[in-house]
């Protein structure tokens, strides 16, 4: 189950990442630019992020296991469709939305079944490293395996690639048991996912529009925070009318969780924004193919897995805040070494040690993140935490690919990639000051821990 579960994880970060190395295929075969594959990819990434939080609330309506299936049956639907795109607007179609749409729909169950599961602190930091190391692997990998198979066949037999994982992880999940019903008299705030949607879209496009036009960039920024407020505002009328909202503001109250919440969306924001970056860069300024892409990326694949992995460990010996603190510290090292490195020498080599600390840093804090999160809050809220959780991270993955993206294309040659990755490195001393106010106490029972009779399963 928890296969099934972590292998789900994988394929929706893997797409996330694996554009990044086909930049210059697609644009190429599509006859589009690159600044039009970043918006596919930042689409993507929004439509996640603005979807997760209604995928959290339909999971306790129509059960757990029923969302994750439905949104794998969407997601191969998507991937099968951008495999034979004849334009950038079908490519849009089918990755950006349909594929979007559907982790929208099956990631909230795998961080509800993974913490209903495993109850208590130890079996769900492992569980939890499991899935957390197979979904920053998916990120940090996507560049090599999308370039392995872009240079051996095309790039669209990473989509057909992505429709059979998701074949597998189907017959998987067969084994997966919902240890709560569903509900099916659970309201659903329509409304409410309406306006956080819009609200977010609009943000992320206006910070997409800032090379283009600044008015614009301004216009929409206003208008999605407007849109946000009215969210709010129509949440805290729902509450107050004793109705369900789509996304209850008791979950802020939370100061543990919140501060969590931070540290999960910079921790993305420096994956996905590293990954766009660092793989444009050496496209289209160093000329670089998708595979030779994909390898140096290795490191940072290798990095991440080593401490991921240790988990479980790692949570047995140091409180959260410390690894988190710790990863935070080491991936702004890793940052900063792309820029000196890739600016005092000319070879691949130069991008190895930042990718790899990187890769170390964001494998050392990504679990407790979570974890942190999660632990918050009883069973009854699983599924609105764990929506806002992932909604709350592929909005970081969005800002990742939106900022630095947007910087880097405005001027390729003129020093955007120092600009960038400099920008991403001020994001990470944010999240390391976020991180120094969570609790010192050991272990991430922090909160309230959810409470479960569901027997514990095995990897």
């Amino acid at each position: 189950m928890l296969a099934a579960l972590a292998l789900a994880q994988f394929i929706c970060s893997f797409a996330g990442s694996n554009m990044n190395v086909m930049i210059n295929d697609i644009s190429e075969d599509l006859d589009t630019t690159v600044q039009g594959v970043q918006v596919a990819i930042t689409v993507f990434l929004l439509v996640m992020a603005a979807l997760m939080i209604p995928g959290g609330k339909l999971t306790d309506r129509y059960g757990r296991k029923r969302c994750f299936l439905t949104g794998l049956v969407v997601y191969a639907i998507g991937a099968l469709l951008s495999a034979a795109a004849p334009g950038l607007g079908v490519l849009i179609l089918g990755n950006s939305i349909l594929e979007g749409i559907g982790t929208a729909l099956l990631i909230p169950p795998v961080y509800i079944l993974t913490t209903l599961l495993y109850p208590d602190v130890t079996s769900r930091a492992r569980a939890f490293g499991v899935v957390m190391a197979l979904g920053g692997i998916g990120a940090a990998a996507g560049p090599l395996i999308g370039g392995l198979i872009t240079t051996a066949i095309s790039w669209r037999a990473a989509f057909v690639f992505q429709a059979l994982v998701i074949a597998v992880i189907v017959v998987l999940s067969r084994r997966i048991e919902d240890p709560l019903p569903p509900d099916p008299t659970r309201s659903f705030d329509v409304v409410g996912a309406v306006l956080s949607a819009v609200g977010l879209v609009l943000v992320v496009m206006g910070i997409l529009a800032a090379d283009n036009d600044i008015w614009l960039m301004i216009a929409l920024l206003v208008l999605g925070v407007l849109v946000l407020w009215w969210f709010f505002r129509s949440v805290r009328a729902r509450e107050a009318s004793g109705r369900e909202p789509l996304l209850s503001l008791r979950l802020f109250h939370n100061r543990t969780s919140n501060l969590g919440l931070v540290t999960q969306n910079v921790q993305w924001l420096l994956l996905m924004g590293t990954s766009f970056t660092v793989a444009a860069y050496l496209q289209v300024v160093r000329g670089y193919d998708a595979i030779q892409t994909g390898v140096i990326f290795t490191a940072a694949t290798l990095g991440l897995l080593v401490t991921s992995l240790s988990a479980e460990r790692l949570a047995g010996r140091h409180s959260q805040r410390t690894l988190v603190m710790t990863g935070f510290a080491v991936s702004v090292v890793g940052v900063v070494a792309l820029v000196a490195l890739a600016g005092s020498f000319s070879t691949a080599w130069a991008f190895v040690p930042g990718l790899l600390l990187i890769g170390l840093g964001l494998g050392v804090m990504l679990t407790p993140s979570v974890n942190v999160v999660q632990s918050s809050f009883p069973e009854e809220q699983q599924g609105e935490i764990s929506g806002l959780s992932r909604s709350v991270s592929n909005l970081g993955s969005s800002f990742g690919t939106a900022i630095a993206g947007t910087i880097l294309v405005a001027g390729l040659t003129k020093g955007a990639y120092a600009a960038a990755m400099i920008t991403l490195a001020v994001f990470g001393l944010g999240g390391l000051a976020a991180a120094a106010f969570l609790p010192r106490e050991t272990g991430s029972n922090t909160g309230h821990t959810p409470r479960t009779t569901a027997p514990r399963t095995s990897a």
